[in-house]
């Protein structure tokens, strides 16, 4: 979060380790778990609140550190549906998504699936045709601009009937779907909120060529990590965290290749872990499950996917080469097309080569 010193995972001090940390900054990566709202640095947030005063959502960068001081998960929850008020217009929708590829560009994120829910700014008056235009303008300026890829996961925002209903009418209707749309997805709160209700609209949106990448475990039990492999047919977890806690599943996921989309940072503010150090990460590694790690909703958590990579890196006592092929995991686990995949690899393994010869 700007205004606030970032420490270093590696060392524990403030500032990057300066070589791990270059070689990170420099890495060519790929992120799978990165919501489209929860990427507005703090400078879209103020801009943003300026605009929307009403929302209640503080304008001064420096209040933001304070706002985004989450108790538990449900105070995130309501926290973000805030800062999702603020997205009103198609102008404050191009906005976010554009400057959310640029800060990706900055970090050398070449390709990442942006977790999008239209609906909550569609029920706030945004037309849906103009809402999609908005983030595909963004899209293919991103890419001419800042050499990243961006794709769509269009969410569910944990609630079953209308939010339910119209997610899945938006991601499986030809005359509205964006051409950068991919795959579906479940966020919300999990507690009390079964997997398992929302099987009618997955259903739907896999019938429709999306890829199933529902939210689960991040709060609640294993469970939820069934049901969403059993009911939502899905092929990545999204965040998973509590998956640790069955040894079954974890057998289960390393020997089906599913993977996990990991967010170390994120399950630290809002509470799904005590610490880092108690974060499971480390056990799924040791159980052959396929781990990428990703920031989620970076400026309200005060990081962003370097950063991530360095919590990694100190979790796993991962090296340069270790880092490569974690990045490599994220861009094999991806739902972008082979050739794009290749060349993206490549693109890892020439920059890490040339690491290695300076």
């Amino acid at each position: 979060m700007d205004g606030t010193e970032k420490r270093d995972p590696l060392t524990g001090d403030a500032g990057p380790g300066r070589d791990l940390g270059a070689f990170i900054a420099g890495l060519p990566k790929a992120e799978l778990h990165v919501h489209h709202v929860g990427s507005a640095s703090a400078r879209i947030v103020s801009e943003l609140a300026a605009r929307h005063p009403d929302a209640g959502v503080p304008a001064d960068p420096e209040a933001l550190a304070g706002y985004f001081t989450f108790r538990d998960f449900a105070h995130f929850i309501d926290v973000y549906v805030a800062v999702a008020g603020l997205v009103r217009t198609p102008e404050d929708v191009r906005l976010l998504t554009y400057e959310a590829a640029r800060d990706m560009g900055r970090q050398n994120v070449r390709y990442a699936e942006l977790t999008v829910t239209p609906y909550t700014s569609i029920r706030r008056g945004i037309d849906e045709r103009a809402f999609m235009n908005a983030i595909e303008d963004a899209r293919s300026a991103a890419e001419k601009e800042f050499g990243v890829i961006l794709r769509w996961c269009f969410d569910i925002p944990g609630r079953p009937g209308v939010y339910a209903e119209e997610t899945t009418r938006l991601a499986t209707d030809d005359r509205v779907r964006p051409e950068g749309l991919v795959s579906f997805g479940l966020g919300g709160p999990e507690t009390g909120v079964s997997r398992r209700q929302f099987k009618p609209y997955f259903d739907r949106a896999v019938a429709a060529g999306l890829r199933s990448v529902p939210h689960a475990g991040e709060t609640s039990g294993p469970e939820a990590v069934w049901e969403a492999l059993r009911d939502l047919g899905a092929e990545r977890i999204g965040h998973g965290t509590h998956a640790a806690r069955d040894p079954e599943l974890l057998a289960h996921l390393a020997e089906h290749r599913i993977p996990l989309e990991v967010c170390p940072t994120s399950n630290l503010a809002t509470r799904a872990v005590r610490s880092l150090d108690d974060h499971p990460i480390g056990e799924f590694v040791r159980a052959g499950v396929q781990v990428t790690v990703n920031s989620d909703d970076p400026p309200m958590f005060g990081t962003d996917l370097n950063n991530e990579y360095a919590v990694a890196a100190r979790l796993l006592g991962l090296d340069e080469p270790g880092l490569a092929e974690l990045a490599r995991n994220a861009v094999r686990a991806s739902f972008l097309d082979d050739a794009g995949k290749q060349r993206i690899v490549e693109e890892i393994d020439a920059y890490t080569a040339a690491w290695r010869r300076s």
